[in-house]
C-alpha cells in the first residue's frame, strides 16, 4: 500500500489529491487498485504519508499499539471508508491481515505469549564499570592482595555507593535491583550481608596500599600535576553511641549535629580535584595538629619532594603549623586569620594599588553569576601577602555581621533587665558577658560593655571607630605565602583551589552518601570511609571526562538519566512447551547515547544470550552463570 499524488489544473490554477492505493495480484500480472480518495491530505511530507500507510495496514490487519496515543483517527476513518466499501472481508487488492513472521512459524513462536521479565538497571552500572577498568582498579586490588572474587565484591560495594548507597544490610537486595549478574558477571543470590561486612574486614588494612597505587595510575592516565596539592578537614557524624570505637569523638561539627558522636576525616586533593589521599582522625581533631599527621603520612605514600606547595585554609594558619611545613621542605599559601586583617587596614583603603580579576564560574557549574575579586601584592618580613576583596563576599560578611549585632545587642538588652532586677550574681553576670563574645566575635571587638562598681547595672555602646574597621573588612580577607616568586593573581588562583577540597567533602556526604554511618567498629568505619572515597575517584574521572567534551553536568544528574536503559529477558512461548529466553539490554535512547559517546564507552551493555527452558530445565548456546561458578566464587571469597 502506498499514497499517490494526482493533479489537474483548471483555469491555470493546480489542484492536488491524494489516493491510498494497493498492489493486488491479477492474471494479467500486477495491478495497482485504488482503495480510497483521500482528497488534499494534510499529512504531505514523506514521513508523515509512510506513517499513515503502516497504520492503516495495522488497523486493517487487527492490530492493536499498546500506546493510546498513538491511535490515529484519521487512519480509524479511512479504515471504516474501505470495510464499507469492499465488505468485513479482505477485499481484492485491500491489505491481508498481519501474519505471523517467518520465523514464527518455524519456531512455533506464540506472539501473543511474548512478554519481557527481569528488567535491572543497567545505564549507570555500565558507566561504573567501564571507569572502574580504566582506572585499572581491578589490578590495583589484585596487587595489595585481594583474590579476583574480593576484587568483584569490592567493585560491586563501590558501584553501590556511586550510584544508590545503602548499608550492607539493604546493599544486598539492591544487588538484585541492577543488573549486577549483566554487568558484573556475579550472581546476587550468593551475597549477604555478613559476607560484605567480612570484605569490609579484608579491605580495610589494604587501604593505603590500594589508594598510593590508585594515585600512582591517575597520575599516568590523566596527566596530573604533583607540585600543588590541598589540604582541609571534614567530619561525619554517627547514629548510636559508637562507643566500641575510640575515635567516635565530640568535637565540632560541620554537620551541625553536636548531639552527635563523629570522626574527622582529613583529605588530600591533586589541583584537579583527584584524591591524594585521606586520614580519618579522632572526632575531637584541631585543624592545626591533623597537619603534620597528614604530611607525613603524604610523604611516606608518595615521597613529596622538597618545594612542593600546600594549600589550606586559616583553620592552620598558626604559627606551629606554618613551622611544620617550612621543616618539611614545602611551600604553603594559607589565609590568614580573621583579626590578622587589622594590621593590613591602612593598605586595604588604597583601593588605586589592586588589581581585578573577574573570577569564572566553577567548572561543575558553568551558568554561575561571574564575580569580581580585587588583589593587591605586598612583601613583608621575606613572605608574600595578597590583599584580597571579593565582591561577592561582601554582602555575604556584611548580612553576617549585621545579623550577629543585632542578635548580641538584644542578648544585651535581656542581661541588663535581669542585671537591674537583681536577678544576677556579679559571677554570673560576668560568666555571661563572656558567653555574649565568644558567641558574637565578630561583633564583639567594637561592642564596650561595662558593668557599674556594685554589679547592679549593665552599660554598653558601640564604638563607631571601631564599627567602621569592621564595615571597611566586609569581604576583605588576606592571603600568606613564603613563595614570594608568586604574582598576587597566581597566588589568588592557585588559593582558590581549595573549594575542590569541599566541593569533594559535599560530594561524600550527598551524593555518595557517606554519612550518617551506623558502623560502630572503628576498622569498618574506616573501611566504610574508603569504599566513599574510591566511589569518589570514578566520579572524578567521569566528570572531569565530561567537562573535556563540554558537558559540565554532575554524576548525580547522569546517574539519573542513565537509569532508564535496562537489560531484560525477552521470554517467546512456543507450541510444544518450550519458552525461548532472550537476555539483552533495551535499545539506548538519543541523551543516553550522546553520554556514552561524550565518556568514550560502548554503547553495548551485553551481548545476547539464549537460553531454551522447558519446565525449570534450561540449556543454551551460551551457558549463563551455572550454580557450580557461584559455589567456586563462594570458596574463593571464604
Amino acid at each position: 500500500m502506498y499514497i499517490r499524488r494526482t493533479s489537474k489544473t483548471v483555469k491555470g490554477r493546480t489542484y492536488y489529491n491524494y489516493l491510498l492505493v494497493a498492489s493486488v495480484k491479477t492474471p494479467a500480472g500486477p495491478r495497482q487498485r485504488t482503495l480510497c480518495s483521500l482528497g488534499a491530505l494534510s499529512a504531505d511530507s514523506a514521513s508523515q504519508q509512510e506513517r499513515l500507510v503502516e497504520r492503516i495496514g495495522d488497523l486493517m490487519g487487527g492490530q492493536a499499539h499498546l500506546l493510546a496515543e498513538s491511535d490515529d483517527p484519521l487512519a480509524a476513518a479511512l479504515v471504516r471508508r474501505i470495510k464499507a466499501r469492499f465488505g468485513p472481508g479482505s477485499p481484492d487488492g485491500a491489505p491481508e491481515p498481519r501474519q505471523s513472521p517467518k520465523w514464527a512459524e518455524v519456531l512455533g513462536i506464540c506472539p501473543e505469549g511474548i512478554r519481557s521479565e527481569q528488567l535491572r538497571e543497567a545505564g549507570p552500572l555500565h558507566v561504573a564499570n567501564c571507569f572502574w577498568h580504566r582506572l585499572g582498579l581491578s589490578e590495583v586490588l589484585r596487587e595489595a592482595g585481594l583474590n579476583p572474587a574480593a576484587v568483584q565484591l569490592t567493585q560491586a560495594m563501590v558501584a553501590n555507593r556511586l550510584i544508590q548507597p545503602k548499608s550492607e544490610l539493604a546493599m544486598v537486595k539492591w544487588f538484585g535491583r541492577v543488573a549486577l549478574e549483566d554487568v558484573l558477571e556475579i550472581s546476587p543470590d550468593i551475597l549477604n550481608d555478613d559476607r560484605l561486612y567480612r570484605h569490609l574486614d579484608c579491605l580495610h588494612p589494604r587501604r593505603e596500599a590500594i589508594e598510593t597505587a590508585l594515585a600512582a595510575r591517575e597520575e599516568r592516565l590523566f596527566n596530573l600535576e604533583r607540585s600543588i596539592f590541598l589540604y582541609d578537614l571534614t567530619s561525619t557524624y554517627f547514629e548510636g553511641l559508637a562507643q566500641a570505637n575510640p575515635k567516635a569523638r565530640r568535637g565540632y561539627s560541620r554537620d551541625h549535629r553536636p548531639d552527635c558522636k563523629q570522626v574527622v576525616i582529613g583529605m588530600a586533593l591533586r589541583r584537579e580535584g583527584f584524591p591524594l589521599g585521606h586520614e580519618v582522625f579522632a572526632g575531637n581533631q584541631h585543624d592545626g595538629p591533623s597537619l603534620p599527621l597528614m604530611i607525613e603520612s603524604l610523604r611516606r605514600r608518595f615521597a613529596l619532594r622538597a618545594g612542593d606547595t600546600i594549600v589550606i585554609d586559616r583553620g592552620m594558619a598558626d604559627a606551629i603549623s606554618l613551622a611544620t611545613i617550612r621543616q618539611a621542605g614545602l611551600h604553603y599559601i594559607v589565609a590568614t586569620r580573621q583579626n590578622e586583617r587589622q594590621r593590613f587596614l591602612a593598605d586595604f583603603e588604597q583601593f588605586e594599588a589592586f588589581t581585578e580579576i573577574i573570577r569564572e564560574p566553577s567548572p561543575t557549574n558553568p551558568g554561575q553569576h561571574k564575580s569580581m575579586v580585587r588583589v593587591r601584592r605586598l612583601e613583608r618580613d621575606g613572605e608574600l601577602y595578597v590583599l584580597c576583596l571579593s565582591e561577592g563576599r561582601q554582602a555575604k560578611d556584611r548580612a553576617i555581621r549585621e545579623k550577629a549585632q543585632t542578635r548580641m545587642l538584644a542578648d544585651l538588652e535581656k542581661l541588663q533587665r535581669s542585671a537591674t532586677a537583681g536577678r544576677l550574681t556579679p559571677e554570673a553576670m560576668h560568666e555571661r558577658i563572656g558567653r555574649l563574645r565568644e558567641r558574637y566575635p565578630r561583633v564583639a571587638r567594637y561592642m564596650q560593655i561595662e558593668v557599674d562598681h556594685n554589679h547592679s547595672r549593665i552599660q554598653f555602646a558601640i564604638d563607631l571607630q571601631r564599627q567602621t574597621v569592621a564595615e571597611q573588612l566586609d569581604g576583605a580577607y588576606l592571603l600568606r605565602s613564603d613563595r614570594i616568586d608568586l604574582g598576587a593573581e597566581e597566588a589568588w588562583r592557585v588559593y582558590i583551589l581549595l573549594t575542590r577540597v569541599e566541593q569533594a567533602f559535599r560530594d561524600l556526604k550527598s551524593p555518595l552518601a557517606e554519612r550518617p554511618i551506623f558502623h560502630h567498629l572503628e576498622h569498618r568505619v574506616e573501611a566504610h570511609i574508603f569504599l566513599s572515597v574510591l566511589a569518589y575517584h570514578i566520579q572524578v574521572a567521569v566528570e572531569n571526562t565530561l567537562r573535556e567534551q563540554g558537558d559540565h553536568r554532575s554524576w548525580a544528574a547522569i546517574r539519573e538519566i542513565l537509569g532508564t536503559h535496562q537489560t531484560l529477558t525477552t521470554v517467546l512461548p512456543t507450541r510444544n512447551g518450550k519458552e525461548l529466553h532472550i537476555r539483552n539490554a533495551s535499545v539506548p535512547e538519543a541523551t543516553h547515547r550522546a553520554i556514552y559517546r561524550a565518556l568514550g564507552i560502548p554503547e553495548l551493555i551485553i551481548r545476547p544470550r539464549r537460553a531454551w527452558v522447558e519446565a525449570a530445565r534450561e540449556s543454551s548456546d551460551e551457558k549463563p552463570v551455572a550454580s557450580a561458578q557461584n559455589v567456586e566464587f563462594l570458596r574463593k571469597l571464604g
